[in-house]
Protein backbone atom coordinates (compact mmCIF):
# COMPACT_ATOMS: atom_id res chain seq x y z
CA UNK A 1 0.00 0.00 0.00
CA UNK A 2 1.14 3.35 -0.98
CA UNK A 3 2.21 5.83 1.94
CA UNK A 4 -0.48 8.78 3.23
CA UNK A 5 2.43 11.21 1.74
CA UNK A 6 2.21 9.97 -1.64
CA UNK A 7 -1.23 9.29 -2.33
CA UNK A 8 -3.51 11.76 -4.66
CA UNK A 9 -6.25 13.62 -3.34
CA UNK A 10 -8.81 10.68 -4.44
CA UNK A 11 -6.21 8.21 -3.48
CA UNK A 12 -6.50 9.48 0.27
CA UNK A 13 -10.28 9.42 -0.18
CA UNK A 14 -10.64 6.01 -1.78
CA UNK A 15 -8.11 5.03 1.43
CA UNK A 16 -10.10 6.78 3.98
CA UNK A 17 -14.05 5.90 2.55
CA UNK A 18 -12.41 1.84 2.28
CA UNK A 19 -11.27 2.11 6.25
CA UNK A 20 -14.69 4.02 7.00
CA UNK A 21 -16.56 1.27 4.94
CA UNK A 22 -14.44 -1.83 7.19
CA UNK A 23 -16.24 -0.06 10.08
CA UNK A 24 -19.79 0.44 8.41
CA UNK A 25 -19.79 3.79 8.36
CA UNK A 26 -20.66 4.63 4.44
CA UNK A 27 -20.06 8.17 3.14
CA UNK A 28 -19.78 9.65 -0.55
CA UNK A 29 -17.32 12.70 -1.72
CA UNK A 30 -18.91 15.73 -2.89
CA UNK A 31 -17.75 19.48 -3.02
CA UNK A 32 -14.70 20.46 -3.89
CA UNK A 33 -12.69 17.04 -3.93
CA UNK A 34 -15.20 15.84 -6.40
CA UNK A 35 -14.57 18.75 -8.86
CA UNK A 36 -11.00 18.14 -9.11
CA UNK A 37 -11.81 15.00 -9.97
CA UNK A 38 -14.14 15.44 -12.33
CA UNK A 39 -12.22 18.33 -13.73
CA UNK A 40 -8.83 16.27 -14.06
CA UNK A 41 -7.55 18.64 -11.78
CA UNK A 42 -7.95 21.51 -13.41
CA UNK A 43 -9.49 23.04 -10.04
CA UNK A 44 -7.94 21.97 -6.87
CA UNK A 45 -8.86 21.10 -3.52
CA UNK A 46 -7.76 20.74 -0.68
CA UNK A 47 -10.83 19.70 1.36
CA UNK A 48 -12.02 16.46 1.15
CA UNK A 49 -15.83 16.44 1.98
CA UNK A 50 -17.47 13.25 2.77
CA UNK A 51 -20.81 13.50 3.06
CA UNK A 52 -22.67 10.54 5.52
CA UNK A 53 -25.30 8.44 3.77
CA UNK A 54 -26.76 8.14 7.38
CA UNK A 55 -26.35 9.45 10.59
CA UNK A 56 -23.63 8.41 12.24
CA UNK A 57 -22.05 9.35 16.09
CA UNK A 58 -18.96 11.70 15.33
CA UNK A 59 -17.32 9.90 17.89
CA UNK A 60 -17.13 6.59 16.07
CA UNK A 61 -16.15 8.92 12.68
CA UNK A 62 -13.65 9.96 15.40
CA UNK A 63 -12.16 6.93 16.76
CA UNK A 64 -12.06 5.62 12.65
CA UNK A 65 -9.99 7.92 11.56
CA UNK A 66 -7.93 8.04 14.29
CA UNK A 67 -7.10 4.59 13.52
CA UNK A 68 -5.20 5.92 10.77
CA UNK A 69 -3.36 8.44 11.97
CA UNK A 70 -6.37 11.66 11.67
CA UNK A 71 -6.78 13.92 14.49
CA UNK A 72 -9.71 16.15 14.62
CA UNK A 73 -8.60 19.83 14.53
CA UNK A 74 -12.07 21.84 14.56
CA UNK A 75 -14.52 20.59 12.49
CA UNK A 76 -11.71 18.44 10.61
CA UNK A 77 -9.73 16.09 10.17
CA UNK A 78 -5.55 15.96 9.25
CA UNK A 79 -2.97 13.65 9.00
CA UNK A 80 0.80 15.09 9.67
CA UNK A 81 1.23 13.41 6.07
CA UNK A 82 -0.64 14.74 4.17
CA UNK A 83 -1.97 18.66 3.17
CA UNK A 84 -5.46 17.07 2.51
CA UNK A 85 -7.69 18.09 5.03
CA UNK A 86 -11.16 15.87 5.41
CA UNK A 87 -14.65 17.01 6.95
CA UNK A 88 -17.74 15.15 7.14
CA UNK A 89 -20.96 17.42 6.38
CA UNK A 90 -23.85 16.00 7.95
CA UNK A 91 -26.46 14.13 5.49
CA UNK A 92 -28.49 13.87 3.80
CA UNK A 93 -26.83 13.84 0.53
CA UNK A 94 -28.60 16.68 -1.24
CA UNK A 95 -28.13 19.02 -4.09
CA UNK A 96 -30.66 21.94 -3.19
CA UNK A 97 -33.91 20.25 -2.05
CA UNK A 98 -33.21 17.27 -3.82
CA UNK A 99 -31.50 14.02 -2.48
CA UNK A 100 -28.91 12.82 -4.43
CA UNK A 101 -29.57 9.70 -6.54
CA UNK A 102 -26.82 8.85 -8.54
CA UNK A 103 -23.10 7.83 -7.14
CA UNK A 104 -20.41 6.18 -9.04
CA UNK A 105 -17.36 4.31 -7.95
CA UNK A 106 -14.16 4.84 -9.26
CA UNK A 107 -11.46 1.77 -7.95
CA UNK A 108 -8.15 3.33 -6.85
CA UNK A 109 -4.94 0.92 -5.59
CA UNK A 110 -5.72 2.36 -2.60
CA UNK A 111 -9.70 1.20 -2.34
CA UNK A 112 -13.37 2.34 -3.70
CA UNK A 113 -14.56 5.40 -3.45
CA UNK A 114 -17.90 6.89 -3.98
CA UNK A 115 -18.51 9.90 -5.17
CA UNK A 116 -21.54 12.03 -6.64
CA UNK A 117 -21.71 11.95 -10.38
CA UNK A 118 -20.50 14.83 -12.41
CA UNK A 119 -24.22 16.01 -13.10
CA UNK A 120 -24.79 16.12 -9.47
CA UNK A 121 -21.62 17.87 -9.05
CA UNK A 122 -22.33 20.71 -11.40
CA UNK A 123 -25.80 20.68 -9.54
CA UNK A 124 -23.90 21.08 -6.43
CA UNK A 125 -21.70 24.26 -7.24
CA UNK A 126 -24.57 25.53 -9.58
CA UNK A 127 -26.11 25.40 -5.42
CA UNK A 128 -23.16 27.57 -4.41
CA UNK A 129 -23.63 30.06 -7.76
CA UNK A 130 -27.57 30.34 -7.49
CA UNK A 131 -27.76 30.78 -3.93
CA UNK A 132 -24.59 32.59 -2.76
CA UNK A 133 -23.59 34.27 -5.88
CA UNK A 134 -20.36 32.43 -5.82
CA UNK A 135 -18.59 33.14 -9.45
CA UNK A 136 -15.82 30.54 -8.59
CA UNK A 137 -18.70 27.64 -7.96
CA UNK A 138 -19.81 28.92 -11.16
CA UNK A 139 -16.30 28.67 -12.96
CA UNK A 140 -16.23 24.99 -11.07
CA UNK A 141 -19.62 23.91 -12.46
CA UNK A 142 -18.45 24.93 -16.28
CA UNK A 143 -15.13 22.63 -15.74
CA UNK A 144 -16.85 19.44 -14.74
CA UNK A 145 -19.38 20.08 -17.81
CA UNK A 146 -16.44 20.28 -19.82
CA UNK A 147 -14.81 17.40 -19.16
CA UNK A 148 -17.88 14.82 -18.35
CA UNK A 149 -20.84 13.78 -19.74
CA UNK A 150 -23.53 15.64 -18.04
CA UNK A 151 -27.73 15.13 -18.13
CA UNK A 152 -28.55 19.26 -19.43
CA UNK A 153 -32.02 18.57 -18.99
CA UNK A 154 -31.85 17.13 -15.59
CA UNK A 155 -29.84 19.92 -14.28
CA UNK A 156 -31.96 22.72 -16.33
CA UNK A 157 -35.57 20.70 -14.87
CA UNK A 158 -33.53 20.86 -10.98
CA UNK A 159 -32.72 24.75 -11.93
CA UNK A 160 -36.34 25.22 -12.52
CA UNK A 161 -37.26 23.49 -9.39
CA UNK A 162 -35.00 26.28 -7.01
CA UNK A 163 -36.64 28.53 -8.63
CA UNK A 164 -33.17 29.44 -10.22
CA UNK A 165 -33.74 29.16 -14.28
CA UNK A 166 -32.55 32.38 -14.86
CA UNK A 167 -29.22 31.46 -13.15
CA UNK A 168 -29.23 28.21 -15.78
CA UNK A 169 -29.02 30.15 -18.78
CA UNK A 170 -26.12 31.96 -17.68
CA UNK A 171 -24.47 28.46 -17.08
CA UNK A 172 -25.42 27.11 -20.37
CA UNK A 173 -24.40 30.04 -22.49
CA UNK A 174 -21.27 30.21 -20.71
CA UNK A 175 -21.11 26.48 -20.82
CA UNK A 176 -21.63 26.59 -24.70
CA UNK A 177 -19.08 29.59 -24.80
CA UNK A 178 -16.34 27.08 -23.31
CA UNK A 179 -16.85 23.94 -24.55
Amino acid sequence: MRSIDKMTQAELAAYVQSHLRNKKINVTLSGGAAVSIYSVNKYVSADIDMVEDSYVDRSKIKAAMEEIGFHEKNRYFIHSDTQHIIEFPSGPLSVGSEPIKHINEIRYTTGVLRVISPTDCVKDRLAAYYFWDDQQSLAQAILVAIHNRINISEIKRWSQVEGKAEGFKIFLKRYNEEK
